[in-house]
């Protein structure tokens, strides 16, 4: 197994991952339990690891962080708007 499929199987697994709390928090709209301190470093982390991957060109990063990065930023939008 090559090492870019470990990459996007990685990049797979841990985009999906947050598919689940972003429908979970469109519907309810709960925000409760959901640390903004941790939304806010995490979206701001997905912003660099995107960047990064675009500069060294690393299509893997740029995938994962491309499709997790507005599952992130929908869920940091419903904390900051419903607290």
């Amino acid at each position: 197994m090559s090492v870019e499929v470990i990459g996007y199987l990685a990049a797979a697994f841990t985009t999906l991952s947050f598919v689940p709390q972003a429908i979970k928090t469109i519907r309810s709209r709960d925000t409760a339990a959901i640390s903004l301190a941790m939304y806010l470093s995490f979206t701001t982390g997905l912003v660099l690891w995107l960047t990064y991957g675009v500069v060294v060109g690393s299509w893997p990063i740029i995938l994962a962080n491309a499709l997790a990065l507005p599952l992130a930023a929908t869920i940091l939008a419903f904390k900051l708007r419903h607290g």
